[in-house]
């Protein structure tokens, strides 16, 4: 549900939540592998689009190197696309009712 346009706050929070992953993920050799496919492949964020397309690529150098299969990035939107959700329904804002459908 990354933005189309980010600000440059959401681009920046992108890139810090892939850094954060790589220090706590909780195997330490994962960990210290995807640093270094972090430091190799910068994160990139500037759309919902290129965002996506880094995910899938950064997924699959690690799949490759643990022997897995490939995921074929041009079909990411069909996986993992963005969410129809009319009127704002999918926002992420906050609410004092914990059971709101009830």
């Amino acid at each position: 549900q990354f933005p189309d346009e980010p600000t440059r706050q959401q681009k920046r929070d992108a890139k810090e939540l892939m850094a954060l992953l790589s220090r706590i993920y909780p195997c330490k050799e994962c960990a210290e592998h995807f640093k270094e496919v972090l430091k190799a492949n910068p994160v990139q964020a500037g759309s919902q689009a290129e965002f996506s397309q880094w995910l899938c690529y950064v997924h699959n150098v690690v799949n490759r190197s643990l022997g897995k299969t490939i995921f074929p990035c041009q079909r990411v939107n069909a996986r993992w696309g963005k969410l129809d959700c009319p009127d704002r329904a999918c926002d992420l804002e906050g609410s004092n009712d914990i059971m709101p459908n009830r």
